[in-house]
């Protein structure tokens, strides 16, 4: 039960803090107004970014609180925790009284420990027999997320100094006979 417990808990809060930046539900910003805070943090395009970061919370809370591919769902939101440490809460020290490290360090411990012990009994993954846990997939969707978030910051920061964000590929060479659309 303490398994279900910490998931539907955490899980259903990330999916109202998701939609707060989707839709503007529970007092929440919407992407224009999320967007313009996320700007502000070299976050570029800030709008596309606040979309990206409310999918993310709301889908991997929608799947943590269920216990399905919860490696994923984890993933999904320390990802998350990850970048709103690097870009808000790291320059504020330890307390959240100041703005600091301390709730998203205490959600990305609990999303590690979720994976470790895996989702329980009481969840979709065990009711599949897909129960995908233990040390390796806790690291592992830690350095997903990790990775994740390294590739969000410095897209926005390349965005935010004028440069692409990611790498443009060329166009493909027309073919010989076909028009030009």
């Amino acid at each position: 039960m303490g398994r279900l417990l910490l998931r539907v808990v955490i899980g259903a809060l990330f999916v109202g803090h998701g939609t707060q930046k989707l839709f503007g539900w529970f007092g929440g910003g919407g992407p224009k107004a999320t967007g313009e805070t996320f700007e502000s943090g070299d976050l570029k395009p800030g709008e596309r970014n606040a979309v990206a970061a409310g999918a993310a919370e709301a889908s991997g809370g929608v799947l943590l609180a269920a216990g399905l591919l919860t490696p994923l769902a984890a993933a999904e939101l320390s990802s998350v925790m990850i970048t709103a440490i690097r870009i808000v809460h790291w320059r504020n020290g330890v307390w959240s009284s100041k703005g600091g490290v301390e709730y998203p360090a205490v959600v990305l411990a609990a999303l590690f420990a979720v994976v470790d012990a895996g989702p329980g009994r009481l969840s979709l993954d065990a009711a599949r027999g897909r129960t995908r846990y233990g040390l390796g997939w806790a690291f592992a969707q830690l350095a997903a997320a990790g990775v994740a978030s390294h590739l969000v910051v410095t897209a926005g920061r390349r965005a935010a100094q004028g440069a692409p964000p990611l790498a443009r590929f060329p166009e493909p060479a027309s073919e010989p006979g076909r028009r030009a659309a």
